[in-house]
């Protein structure tokens, strides 16, 4: 009944067994026969439970899309600082939405928003690899960027 000890007794002698030690008698696998019991503090138990259950709550957190917004006139030190930024979504696990907006004339230049997503990708390409390639959606052009596994 306790860590090592294995006997098939009685149900009458298994409850005296756990009174004498001022603990529970938990039923462990009831389907099987004869059903298998163990001697354990039960408030103890769920205790540690609902702390494993926490921390596995804790660890798989939901992962976010986080934008990060460009211009085709947006300058290399911009860049940076907005690859740094990315870098740190990344790093936490977090999808990273690049969207690159065209204002007035520049809607006819979509090469160059393409080559400016391909030049943020330059920046960030050792913890990101690309989920969906740049992809024109009216007067804006996207790229989605997952974090390296």
């Amino acid at each position: 009944m306790d860590g090592d000890n294995t006997d098939e007794v009685t149900t009458e002698e298994a409850l005296q067994r756990a009174k004498a030690k001022e603990m529970d008698l938990v039923e462990v696998s009831p389907l099987s026969s004869p059903p298998v019991c163990k001697i354990m503090d039960f408030g103890t138990y769920l205790y540690s439970q609902k702390k494993k259950d926490r921390k596995q709550k804790r660890a798989s957190k939901q992962t976010e899309t986080k934008t990060i917004r460009l211009s085709i006139r947006t300058e290399s030190h911009d860049l940076d600082v907005k690859a740094k930024q990315a870098r740190k979504f990344l790093e936490d696990r977090n999808t990273v939405k690049v969207v690159v907006i065209f204002k007035g004339r520049e809607m006819a230049h979509g090469d160059l928003g393409e080559q400016k997503l391909h030049e943020f990708f330059g920046l960030i390409e050792d913890v990101a690899n690309i989920e969906q390639e740049p992809k024109r959606q009216g007067y804006q052009m996207t790229m989605i960027l997952n974090p390296l596994k």
